[in-house]
């Protein structure tokens, strides 16, 4: 497989490049994202010292972390993001830290347009120390429905059917990618988030805002046109509640996961009960 399938490394890069002067006005998501796994991170007992910020974007999990007194390093797909944030600019299947560096790895909105998924999860528990914990947030499975409607009109308005909406990954996956990687008492759970838009182009300028529009790097992609734009438009107006407005949903997928560790607690070894659920039932009756 090439390195640059499904995702244009190159037009990622650049589409992040854009939405950094117009992120802020568009990081509702991001922020939600981030307040959910900060969350979940506050639950954890142990003492987290140096952070990777992977995915920064604006920047508001690094300054989350920071102000809990971690030490956060940043990195990004794209260059302004990156260089916003005093970080590294790198992709996240491709990253140049040493092994063991980090206690903690939080990702936000970056793992749903990564090439190599698994070979980004594997660098990440490679780039934390024995113990240390992933927390990760994107956009899976079952998001932007009414965008896809839209998309599938346009095509058949245009007659000729061309990919424009990102592969998703669905909440099963993403654990089963998780153990691959190697992580240890691995969580994956999703939440979905309805975000209401006046109109197609309002809900397309907020996705530019957030460097999530098309980066596939498939070669028959062909312009929307027109004919396919207005097709594209009635039919997202056409889902619209009876104020007018259209809601979209997000599906957002939460993973977590901690690198191995000795001292961590294990499975009980298959076959080790001493007791069988039959008995345990026949006790309870």
């Amino acid at each position: 497989m090439s390195e640059d399938t499904p995702f244009d490394r190159r037009l990622r890069r650049i589409r992040r490049d854009r939405a950094a002067p117009l992120f802020e006005g568009a990081d509702y998501l991001h922020r939600l994202a981030a307040d959910e796994l900060l969350d979940r991170l506050g639950s954890v007992t142990r003492e987290f010292r140096t952070a990777l910020d992977l995915g920064c974007l604006g920047g508001y999990a690094a300054d989350r972390l920071r102000a809990m007194g971690l030490q956060v390093t940043c990195a990004d797909p794209g260059f302004r993001f990156a260089d916003a944030a005093e970080g590294v600019q790198a992709d996240e299947d491709r990253l140049p830290f040493a092994d063991g560096r980090f206690d903690l790895v939080i990702s936000v909105g970056a793992l749903d347009s990564v090439n190599d998924l698994p070979g980004a999860l594997t660098l990440v528990r490679r780039a934390l120390r024995p113990d240390g914990l992933f927390l990760a947030a994107f956009a899976g499975a079952g998001s932007l429905p009414r965008l896809r409607n839209a998309m599938s009109a346009a095509d058949a308005a245009v007659g000729a059917a061309s990919p424009r909406i990102h592969p998703q990954i669905d909440v099963r996956a993403a654990g089963d990618l998780l153990t691959r990687a190697g992580f240890k008492l691995q969580v994956s759970d999703s939440d979905p988030v309805e975000v209401r838009f006046s109109s197609l182009m309002a809900l397309v300028r907020d996705l530019r805002a957030m460097g999530a529009t098309n980066i596939l790097a498939a070669r028959s992609k062909l312009p929307i046109g027109r004919h396919g734009l207005a097709a594209a438009m009635a039919t997202f107006d056409a889902q619209a509640d009876p104020d007018g407005k259209t809601s979209e949903r997000f599906e957002i997928v939460y993973l977590t996961g901690w690198a191995p560790s000795p001292d961590q607690p294990q499975p009980a070894r298959r076959g080790s009960a001493t007791a069988s659920l039959a008995q345990a039932l026949q006790r309870k009756g």
